[in-house]
């Protein structure tokens, strides 16, 4: 140990968890010198009121600014989870179940595209019902205007027999369903 340490036991001594009796006598010279050096410590309460007049002066003002800062920052946080949240998650406050439905025996896979699904190919696939080549899926889209095809194979663009049909400006027909 070294000269300005003290064994573990003459720490409980200064803690007050033993007294000087409970110590070893080889122990007991060096417990009596730490507890006279306590002794002599001053132990008389430490003020700053200047400095803790400063700090709970400063914690006011940020009490009173706080509110006028969290408000806009709630806002903007608020903002920022609208905005970011995919847009599946938004739920239209008017949708319609449709069945879309094309006969088509010949075909080896049928799938519907159009301004729902951003016109992809694959996103919306038709199940065959049965040997005679009836294909159909069901959706639930939101009120209003949707153009559409049915993708027969993955290359020939069909629009509905059964629906209006519209130019796409680019040298086909869009299947036209009003919601």
């Amino acid at each position: 140990m070294s000269e300005h340490e003290y064994h573990p036991l003459v720490k409980q001594l200064l803690d007050g968890d033993i007294t000087s009796a409970e110590l070893p006598a080889e122990l007991r010279v060096q417990g009596e010198e730490a507890l006279r050096l306590l002794g002599l410590v001053d132990r008389m309460p430490v003020a700053v009121p200047d400095v803790t007049w400063r700090v709970m002066a400063r914690l006011e003002r940020r009490r009173r600014i706080l509110p006028w800062l969290l408000a806009p920052a709630l806002a903007l946080a608020a903002a920022l989870v609208v905005w970011l949240l995919p847009v599946k998650h938004v739920i239209p406050a008017s949708t319609v179940t449709v069945r879309f439905v094309l006969v088509a025996p010949e075909a080896h896979a049928v799938s519907l595209a159009g301004t729902f699904n951003q016109w992809d190919a694959r996103a919306t696939p038709l199940v065959r019902s049965g040997p005679t080549g009836v294909w159909t899926a069901t959706l639930t889209l939101p009120a209003g205007q949707h153009q559409y095809a049915f993708v027969v194979d993955g290359q020939r663009w069909v629009p509905d027999p059964g629906a209006p049909a519209v130019d796409d400006g680019f040298g086909r027909r869009n299947s036209v369903l009003t919601l």
